[in-house]
């Protein structure tokens, strides 16, 4: 499981996963600098440690590296949240607390994720989720009444 990013290595993956395209310590330096006083070594020291760590693999590009992300910022997110929850004593309370704390696009985004995850998943027993026996009884109830 991954350990929380800190501030300024989740600062330079933000920009390695936003981009989402190979980028050179350069780039992220100046970016960063739009925002804060930062010098290059402190930035390619960062990014050494996120290539050690197996954030992101790197290419040699000229007298440079070129920087790419592993896995994707949901990626991570996700397995930050299961981690957490993987940890407590009691994980339908510590999901009902999580829940209570999400905004309304919070939740829709949830439910959006759970028709998803429930529509991709085989059911067991081998039924079909409610929807889509619903669109299967639609769609042969109209080839039986065009026979």
């Amino acid at each position: 499981m991954p350990r929380q990013l800190g501030e300024l290595e989740d600062a330079v993956m933000t920009r390695v996963w936003q981009w989402n395209r190979p980028v050179t310590v350069r780039e992220v330096l100046e970016d960063l600098q739009q925002e804060r006083s930062i010098a290059y070594t402190t930035v390619m020291t960062v990014m050494d440690n996120l290539h050690q760590k197996g954030w992101v693999r790197r290419e040699v590009s000229g007298r440079a590296y070129r920087y790419t992300a592993v896995s994707t910022r949901a990626a991570y997110s996700a397995a930050l949240m299961n981690e957490a929850w993987s940890k407590s004593d009691n994980p339908a309370a510590a999901l009902v607390a999580f829940f209570g704390m999400m905004s309304a696009e919070q939740r829709e985004a949830l439910n959006d994720a759970v028709r998803i995850v429930q529509r991709d998943t085989p059911e067991q027993g081998g039924e079909e989720p409610p929807e889509e026996a619903e669109e299967g009884r639609a769609a042969g109830g109209e080839a039986a009444a065009g026979r």
